[in-house]
């Protein structure tokens, strides 16, 4: 690694004087958009409870971020709290710029108290709608917002969009987040939240939150872009609006193929673009229900409620009547509708079109399989453990339980520190055992995890293929595993065990979405498809935070190309230190 290193160094010393035109040229052609973020407490109150909450220059959620794409990206971050912190821009590919990936000890140390860290970085080949969030702890729960990416050409669909409406999906909790996360700390799992949100309000199902309710004037006759995302910490969403149907047209910010349909599941980490015709007949309230609800798939404790938000349609034949606590969504599905979550997966595809091809690898040079599961662990002597038969929660890829170090990963490989007793680059490529992995008892069956640090290192240039296969150990569920620095493709997906022999056959190599976050079927597999491009350090995690703390989580080392734009950067001047 060290070698690639300096003869990336000596490749960009070489083009200097040549590249130096190049570059002015790039930087008048494009714009440098600058945004400034202060992480601070504000006094926040929902459901008839004040508290103290984390926010960026005082919102909840947090400021928009809105550029074109091309753009450059500045974003200084001050913390202005004594804890640490960091900011993730969830789905920027950050091409050679991975020290503005933002997961804490990954990519960088965390922004200590008092401190700033400018992140810089380019949306170059990307448009559409995704997140930025806090990457440290359980900070995501209050510390997220919307990022925005304009396209340079006009959208691959019609009809005319009156106005765009953002949709935040979030979670609160009366409690104080980092209390909750501490709960962990002696095995078990956490108290879950007491209202899901959108737009950081809970709407009227929840106590004194009549006037805590999002509500968008819209026009009759008209095309709304509802840009919704799931900044939620620990639950999968279904989203409806009372008779209307939804026209899918973008995941992750990749367009699709548009298909209509009643509503959506939407987890953690994941976005969904859909158009919206105000086409409903004149209605006494001119008020017309969204609601987002959980899509239950484990057997653990889950905030088991509903929030609300409302369209209004202007006119003379809406009263503005007050709102009904009572309402009901009839598009929503039940929340253990697996086979509507299933169609609604399958109807995503690529759009696929000479302008926006479908850059699947068809062939693949290494396929790696890992379980993903929850485990439980022995409790150690003399302590007590709240997991299941006093024993302490843990989960793990491979059966590797992932661990944090103390200095930064990125910082490591780039310093050709990855040898240390502390990293080791042996993350296995195949379950350490196999067995049926949806088929065991999930109380009486279980593997104890191993904890550490191991990588995986891939060649740059490499087309890997993942196979994420669930478990039935404690609970199987739906997982939303999250692959930083790439864009992937999900060829396939099923129920039961992964079986190259029959499944590789199913494979969409034509048309199969792209994602940055791919929800993993409760009870069976998902695979898919990169190309290991972007040099540096990445994290693979569940977007589930308990099972993140829990240790779901790896790490893929993608070393220097051969070409000098191909390389890492330098680490910029203020990275941050541990």
């Amino acid at each position: 690694m060290e070698g690639s290193n300096q003869q990336c160094m000596i490749l960009r010393v070489l083009v200097l004087i040549l590249s130096c035109n190049i570059l002015i040229a790039f930087s008048a052609a494009t714009d440098t958009k600058r945004f400034y973020f202060n992480v601070e407490w504000k006094q926040v109150t929902r459901l008839c409870h004040t508290k103290s909450l984390l926010t960026v220059n005082g919102k909840y959620p947090g400021p928009t971020i809105a550029v074109y794409e091309g753009d450059h990206v500045e974003v200084k971050v001050t913390n202005r709290i004594t804890k640490n912190t960091t900011i993730h821009w969830h789905g920027i590919r950050q091409y050679r710029t991975a020290w503005a990936d933002g997961p804490a000890y990954i990519t960088q140390c965390p922004i200590k108290g008092g401190h700033t860290y400018t992140y810089k970085f380019s949306v170059a080949d990307q448009r559409g709608t995704l997140l930025w969030h806090a990457h440290f702890s359980w900070q995501r729960a209050s510390v997220h917002g919307a990022f925005i990416i304009y396209p340079r050409l006009p959208y691959p669909f019609s009809p005319k969009i009156e106005a765009e409406i953002p949709i935040i999906f979030g979670e609160w909790w009366n409690a104080d987040v980092d209390a909750v996360e501490g709960e962990m700390m002696y095995g078990g799992g956490p108290n879950f939240s007491d209202a899901y949100t959108i737009n950081g309000l809970p709407g009227p199902l929840y106590p004194c939150s009549a006037k805590d309710t999002f509500i968008r004037a819209v026009e009759p006759g008209k095309t709304y872009l509802l840009r919704i995302i799931n900044a939620a910490l620990n639950h999968e969403l279904f989203f409806a609006v009372a008779n209307h149907s939804l026209k899918v047209v973008e995941i992750d910010a990749a367009y699709t193929k548009p298909f209509s349909i009643r509503a959506i599941m939407i987890a953690p980490g994941q976005t969904t673009n859909v158009l919206l015709r105000t086409n409903r007949g004149p209605d006494p309230s001119g008020m017309f229900p969204m609601a987002a609800a959980p899509y239950l798939t484990s057997v653990f404790p889950f905030d088991n409620s509903t929030t609300l938000g409302f369209l209004k349609y202007k006119g003379p034949n809406s009263s503005g009547r007050s709102i009904e606590p009572s309402v009901v969504v009839p598009n929503l599905p039940k929340m253990t509708d697996t086979t509507f979550a299933t169609k609604f997966s399958d109807k995503l595809k690529s759009l696929a079109t000479p302008q926006y091809p479908c850059r699947v690898p068809k062939a693949i040079d290494r396929r790696v399989i890992t379980t993903i599961s929850l485990n439980l662990q022995d409790c150690p002597p003399n302590r007590t453990c709240k997991g299941y038969a006093g024993k302490r929660f843990f989960a793990s890829m491979n059966n590797q339980s992932f661990v944090r170090p103390l200095m930064s990963i990125l910082e490591r490989h780039y310093k050709n520190l990855t040898a240390s007793k502390m990293l080791t680059s042996t993350f296995p490529e195949r379950p350490p055992k196999a067995f049926n992995f949806t088929g065991v008892n999930p109380l009486t069956k279980n593997m104890n995890t191993e904890f550490g640090r191991k990588l995986l290192v891939v060649p740059f240039g490499t087309n890997l293929e993942i196979v994420l296969q669930d478990t039935s150990f404690l609970s199987p569920e739906n997982h939303p595993i999250h692959v930083h620095g790439h864009n992937f493709f999900i060829m396939g997906r099923g129920f039961g065990n992964y079986d190259a022999n029959v499944d590789l056959a199913g494979y969409n190599l034509v048309d199969p979405p792209e994602r940055n976050t791919v929800a993993v079927p409760v009870g069976g597999w998902a695979a898919i498809r990169l190309k290991a491009d972007n040099p540096g350090a990445w994290f693979i995690h569940c977007h589930l935070e308990e099972h993140t703390t829990w240790g779901l989580a790896m790490v893929f080392i993608v070393p220097n190309g051969p070409g000098p734009s191909q390389c890492l950067l330098p680490p910029p001047d203020d990275l941050p230190l541990c």
